[in-house]
């Protein structure tokens, strides 16, 4: 998080995400370009726990998720939008630096 430290304290699994955005257009995987404007299916996108309930068991602040865009509920704190997420909605959690190579990738 770039910013100093927030002074909130999730409950339960309750986490606060901040959301990633995508960067602009995409390529399909035949090599077409995709222009940010076109508006496509619901989309599963990533976005960065800045923090996370002492029930939350399998995700810690820092991490970055990927969960559906449609089940959220927005807050804004020191003019950022944020995301209020239970544990279950979140669908996977990159692991950017694996301990093991495993040689999967999100």
């Amino acid at each position: 998080m770039s910013q100093s430290k927030l002074e909130i304290q999730m409950l339960h699994d309750r986490l606060l995400v901040r959301e990633i955005p995508e960067k602009g257009e995409r390529r399909s995987s035949a090599g077409l370009v995709i222009p940010d404007t076109v508006k496509m299916a619901t989309r599963l996108v990533w976005g960065e726990v800045c923090g996370a309930g002492t029930g939350a068991r399998h995700v810690k602040t820092g991490d970055r998720v990927l969960f559906n865009p449609e089940d959220q509920s927005e807050v804004e704190l020191h003019a950022e939008r944020y995301l209020v997420l239970r544990e279950r909605d979140i669908h996977a959690v990159a692991n950017e630096a694996p301990e093991r190579g495993t040689g999967l990738y999100l």
